[in-house]
């Protein structure tokens, strides 16, 4: 149970202090009245000072001033090496509002870039990547690797990604809902959902690797698996935007036409197609996206998992957004959107995935091997599964070996089968999305005893 000195560390950590209401928010399960005596004892012993009055009272540490907090919550976070460029890209996008030009959709920024002619990230700074990104000397399968850390690329991209659109679910909260299908008490549903949305749409993307490129029906149905039940209109899902948008703390102005829209969708997705170096395609694909705003909302979280698809093809490293700061992400993105001007977002990718590749190096040193067996009949092992959980009625074991019989080798049947077997029993609400299976139909499945 938290007390007081550990709702000192809760206030010490954020920069600019915190309300009472800010406070109970973050431990919904804390009584006001016990929150409130904390609060007093710690400021008569002179371990935190109060600024504003009422309900507009904060508590933060002795000395520090809530304009100075605020300033230094706003600032881009320092760590994150920037060339001269993107430092003059972050002094005019730090002006107030009324001091930057309002900006309409540049064409010209579009038209100009000629697939493997142009190149957002040098050929140095590409090198670097590779080398840093690559997972095994051996020219294995495409999406090898991100089979094989799945089950880890669930939790970190899914939580990342959510967490710079200010999901406050924490990674533990994330693992916990993605692995056993518990979500956490005191979330609101709309942050369970955009994790379970990544969820989906990360297995959509790793499922289908060795297939899938970037044309309509891939980004259609990547930003619908994103945006499911939450948006508005459920008809904006995969559809592209028909009407006019804003953006936030920002004087750009997107397009408003939607055949204008469409056309231009046409070409972004024709030149990241023709782009044959995944990470200038990945970070093309990041720039692009978001500028053109395509859909009617969810398009930053679409272009972050979409650039992620050159990667997963060359089994490089993943893009898992780690340890990236909200507010870095933001300001890199609004340099695009005002000044047409990459140099703070590539400075930024190239730091985020750095710090992502390190993460991986660790986890490659652990892993095993992926099982040849899993890998090669993966379709047939999901699609058996998928058979056996929607025919309850019928014996589990006639039907596994009626699926495997018509499709595996002889000598390889049994080992199949005890590999469907064992998925089956460890079946659970968090890995239905991967044998497209409905929680009813796992309840029922269970309730016939198997």
């Amino acid at each position: 149970m938290p007390d007081a000195q550990e709702l000192k560390k809760l206030i010490l950590e954020s920069s600019s202090g915190l309300t009472l209401a800010e406070i109970l928010a973050r431990r919904p399960q804390l009584a006001r009245r016990t929150v409130q005596r904390w609060l007093s004892q710690l400021v008569e012993n002179g371990e935190l000072e109060t600024r504003g009055d009422a309900r507009a009272r904060r508590y933060l540490a002795p000395g520090l001033h809530v304009s100075d907090a605020l300033h230094v919550n706003d600032a881009f976070p320092i760590g994150i090496p920037l060339s001269a460029d993107s430092t003059d890209i972050l002094a005019y996008i730090d002006q107030p509002l009324h001091l930057r030009t309002p900006v309409g959709y540049q064409r010209e920024f579009l038209d100009a870039y000629l697939p493997n002619r142009t190149s957002y990230l040098s050929e140095s700074l590409r090198r670097r990547l590779h080398n840093i990104g690559r997972t095994s000397p051996d020219e294995s399968p495409a999406g090898t690797h991100s089979r094989a850390i799945l089950n880890r690329l669930l939790i970190d991209l899914s939580w990342a990604s959510s967490h710079l659109e200010g999901n406050t679910y924490s990674r533990l909260d994330t693992r916990e809902l993605i692995e056993h299908g518990r979500a956490a008490q005191g979330k609101l549903a709309i942050e369970t959902q955009m994790i379970l949305n990544h969820k989906v749409a990360i297995e959509l993307l790793v499922e289908n690797v060795d297939t899938v490129e970037f044309n309509r029906y891939t980004l259609m149905n990547l930003h619908s698996a994103l945006s499911e039940n939450l948006l508005p209109n459920p008809a904006d899902e995969g559809r592209i935007r028909q009407h006019a948008v804003d953006i936030s703390k920002s004087v750009y102005r997107p397009l408003s036409a939607p055949q204008l829209i469409d056309q231009l969708l046409d070409e972004v997705l024709s030149k990241a197609n023709r782009i044959i170096d995944p990470f200038e395609q990945s970070f093309f694909v990041m720039v692009h996206l978001p500028y053109l705003q395509p859909f009617a909302d969810i398009n930053k979280r679409t272009s972050r998992l979409a650039a992620n698809l050159p990667l997963f093809r060359a089994n490089l490293c993943p893009l898992t957004f780690l340890d990236v700061p909200e507010i870095a992400y933001s300001r890199a993105t609004l340099g695009v959107y005002e000044m047409t001007r990459v140099e703070l977002l590539r400075d930024l990718y190239v730091w985020a995935y750095e710090r992502s590749a390190q993460e991986y190096m660790v986890i490659r040193q652990t892993l095993a091997e992926p099982d040849p067996l899993r890998l090669v009949w993966r379709e047939l092992i999901k699609s058996t599964i998928r058979e056996v959980v929607r025919q309850p009625e019928r014996d589990p074991l006639t039907v596994i070996r009626q699926c495997v019989s018509e499709q595996v080798p002889q000598g390889e049947r049994e080992g199949v089968e005890a590999v469907i077997v064992e998925e089956l029993q460890r079946l659970h609400e968090g890995v239905l999305a991967r044998y497209r299976l409905r929680p009813s139909e796992l309840e029922a499945w269970r309730r016939r005893g198997r």
